[in-house]
């Protein structure tokens, strides 16, 4: 099993979403800015994710983005489900009818153990648990530059706001 670029860049998205704590949201140029990623290709990714319930604009087109729920409501596994129908390690799980062994394979068996354990990954872990991961590693690079006086003040006023 492979995860897409649309939900890597899905989930990266919504923690640059929910790392900024402003009413006035996230505009996508900032989010593909900030996360390496062109504008034209997140298009269909916010598509996605306001679709899925995840995302709204704050005041319509052409403003910012913001979370749609709380970050400790959303989990890993509904990013991945705004973007794949269904979490199948193997195509026999979503569609039985694939395969005529599908009522009495114990491979499939096997495979829906997996599919289980990774279904239970994905739903226990939090949106909020990645951002709180991200701030920290944000704020561990910070400490660890040298920075010029100047630059030290600009870093402070960015971790107020």
């Amino acid at each position: 099993m492979k995860i897409n670029t649309k939900v890597r860049y899905g989930l990266r998205t919504l923690i640059e979403m929910g790392c900024h704590d402003n009413k006035t949201g996230v505009l996508q140029k900032e989010i593909a800015k900030n996360q390496q990623l062109s504008e034209k290709y997140l298009d269909p990714i916010i598509s996605s994710l306001k679709a899925a319930g995840l995302v709204a604009n704050v005041a319509g087109k052409k403003s910012g983005y913001i979370l749609n729920k709380a970050p400790k409501e959303i989990t890993i596994l509904d990013v991945f489900k705004a973007f794949e129908a269904d979490l199948a390690v193997v195509q026999c799980l979503c569609s039985p009818s694939v395969c005529e062994r599908s009522t009495s394979c114990v491979t499939r068996e096997y495979w829906s153990g997996l599919n289980e354990l990774i279904s239970g990954y994905f739903n226990g872990a939090r949106l909020s648990t990645l951002i709180n991961r991200h701030k920290a590693l944000e704020k561990a690079k910070i400490g660890s530059i040298k920075l010029t006086p100047a630059k030290q003040k600009q870093a402070q006023k960015k971790k107020k706001i």
